[in-house]
């Protein structure tokens, strides 16, 4: 999936917002290809769907193109 980050927290968290699809979690261990500290508010970035132990969370998050 893709989408775009809306929210990046100083805890090492954030969430996704993509078209027509609830906000996902994701967690600083999921981010690939970077650092969490290279992320930014209303970068578009790509995910997989996963299972955490609150919900569905962003697993595999890559900067888009």
């Amino acid at each position: 999936m893709e989408g775009t980050i809306k929210r990046i927290t100083d805890k090492g968290f954030g969430f996704i917002s993509s078209d027509g699809e609830q906000d996902i979690f994701f967690h600083s261990s999921s981010v690939e290809g970077c650092s969490f500290d290279d992320l930014r508010e209303g970068q578009r970035v790509r995910y997989d769907v996963g299972r955490g132990p609150k919900g569905p969370r962003a697993e595999n998050v890559t900067v888009a193109d």
